[in-house]
């Protein structure tokens, strides 16, 4: 496999001086192409941070951040904002979508930005609809669907232009336990078609669903192992933890 993320001694800090914080301490990671990884942690342990630096949407204080090789601690906002529109399909805890828009034009709304064509994008989210198992709901607005629902039109919109890379911030969080299954059961056919899913969350059974799990406490990754095999991978991190 060929790396896909690799970050090198990163860290970030706020409010630099007397009360700074360091939200992710010298952290070490690569991940590769088609990984179905679980970045688990405590609130405050800096998965977050760590996952804001994964789908560019902040820059470390210091350290790099190699995507598919490229340098991204040193691209401008633009550059940034293409990465985040043609690389990364993003699916939060909290859904993110438009209340007085129908399923279908929560999907498509992304891909308006994108400058995609009436007629491609109506295809296109049609697509990502029916591949959520949501066809049948697709003028439906968020009001009208149960959580599950709604989370699965989040990960349609996420899906909706192939992105390689789809990063889940919690994407289970809101869920009953009926609906955490299908979307799990979501995740793991977007891995099994050859996405990379990042996942981030604080649960333990949902990790153990992911390939690899990397666990991340104060700001440093203490542990990066296979859940198949149970078998450690070297990481900076652990070494010097």
């Amino acid at each position: 496999m060929n790396a896909l993320v690799e970050i090198r001694d990163i860290c970030k800090i706020y409010n630099p001086g007397e009360n700074e914080v360091k939200a992710l301490d010298h952290v070490n990671l690569m991940i590769y192409e088609r990984e179905f990884v679980a970045i688990i942690g405590h609130s405050g342990s800096g998965k977050s941070t760590l996952m804001n630096m994964l789908g560019c949407l902040d820059v470390p204080t210091s350290g790099s951040y190699y995507l598919h090789g490229h340098d991204v601690a040193g691209m401008t906002d633009d550059e940034l904002s293409d990465i985040r529109n043609q690389e990364i399909g993003f699916i939060f805890q909290g859904f993110n979508l438009i209340p007085s828009l129908t399923a279908l034009e929560n999907v498509e709304l992304p891909l308006i930005y994108r400058g995609v064509g009436k007629r491609e994008r109506t295809e296109l989210s049609d697509r990502a609809l029916d591949k959520v198992g949501l066809q049948n709901r697709k003028d439906h607005k968020p009001s009208e669907m149960s959580g599950g629902q709604q989370q699965r039109v989040a990960i349609a919109r996420a899906i909706a232009q192939a992105p390689p890379i789809i990063l889940a911030d919690e994407p289970t969080g809101n869920l009953d336990s009926n609906s955490t299954r299908e979307i799990m059961e979501i995740l793991k056919s977007l891995h099994e078609e050859g996405r990379t899913v990042i996942l981030i969350t604080h649960d333990n059974e949902i990790a153990a669903q992911a390939k690899r799990v990397i666990k991340i406490m104060d700001g440093k990754i203490v542990e990066d192992y296979m859940n198949d095999v149970q078998e450690a991978l070297p990481s900076g991190d652990i070494m010097d933890a």
